[in-house]
């Protein structure tokens, strides 16, 4: 495996891989807060709208869909990152790197206060997914098969942020069910 800059995350047919999906939390989060944005939009719309309103739903729901559904997929040769099949076409953000092409890792501190950080392979950096599930074990591994230690890394925000934002989102959703209910 060379590092790529492009292409469909798949495993090697002989190989044994650990798929990381974004967190659920996260994933299901970020749904939930783009449909209580979106959702009442084509409930309050101009008859004349309310079908256009009801396609570009779908359509940003698929996209928000196929955003959401980058994963990681680890083996023991190295690591890939980016998306399924079935949106990587449309996508087509992703890299792999061998475990020997981690020369580092770099933290770069981000406007709003955070850390991320970033994988050095050469004169390239590859933005390390934080957002995944079973973090703490990818990152055990990552540590296994490069030296390179990971106790300074952790995940972008904490969960409680998510945490939060689900709730709101959830009463967003429930206050704007009651309205259409009310409305019948």
């Amino acid at each position: 495996m060379t590092p790529q800059t492009a292409g469909v995350v798949e495993p090697a047919a002989s190989s044994e891989f650990q798929r990381h999906p974004m967190a659920p939390l996260i994933r299901f989060t970020l749904i939930g807060l783009y449909l209580a944005l979106a959702a009442p939009l084509p409930w309050r719309a101009p008859p004349a709208l309310e079908l256009s309103l009801w396609l570009a739903l779908i359509l940003g729901l698929l996209l928000v869909l196929a955003a959401t559904s980058e994963q990681v997929l680890v083996d023991e040769r190295g690591l890939r990152v980016g998306h399924p099949a079935w949106c990587a076409w449309l996508l087509r953000r992703g890299w792999q790197l061998d475990w020997s092409a981690i020369e580092a890792i770099t933290p770069v501190v981000t406007s709003q206060g955070g850390r991320v950080f970033y994988l050095r392979s050469g004169d390239r950096a590859y933005l390390l997914p934080q957002r995944i599930a079973a973090f703490e074990a990818f990152l055990s591994r990552l540590s296994r098969n490069t030296g390179l230690a990971t106790t300074a890394i952790g995940r972008i925000s904490p969960p409680w942020t998510y945490q939060l934002l689900a709730g709101l989102c959830a009463t967003l959703l429930a206050g704007e069910l009651a309205w259409g209910l009310l409305q019948l």
